[in-house]
């Protein structure tokens, strides 16, 4: 089984930026494919990032390059480090991994940004 805690969500303004973390409970170089989604109020779950094990990395159309993720392995830590935020990218971000197969998430971590 796999825990997920994200952190760094908060209200930012307009064109600024936030670091979201996500930490695991296991190795991260043990699990598969993680990744970022977000969820605003009434909306569908939506795709924003993926890293590999190998650390290819792929972004959903509304935050490629504006969005980064990384991975520390050391650390157990998945970054998003989000830029030039937008009222549009108000959600909760959730933290995904795989791992035998099995899809685990995160509470998720509010972020909203002010016009």
């Amino acid at each position: 089984q796999v825990q997920l805690v994200e952190s760094g969500g908060g209200l930012v303004q307009a064109g600024g930026s936030l670091r979201l973390g996500c930490a695991a409970s296991r190795s991260i170089s043990s699990l598969d494919t993680m990744q970022w989604w977000r969820q605003a109020p009434g909306k569908n779950r939506e795709w924003v990032a993926t890293i590999t094990q190998g650390g290819s990395t792929a972004y959903g159309d509304s935050v490629r390059g504006r969005f980064t993720i990384s991975r520390d392995n050391a650390k157990n830590m998945v970054y998003l480090q989000t830029g030039s935020l937008q009222p549009e990218d108000t959600a909760n971000y959730l933290c995904s991994s795989w791992y035998v197969g099995n899809h685990y998430w995160g509470q998720g971590t509010q972020v909203t940004v002010s016009s």
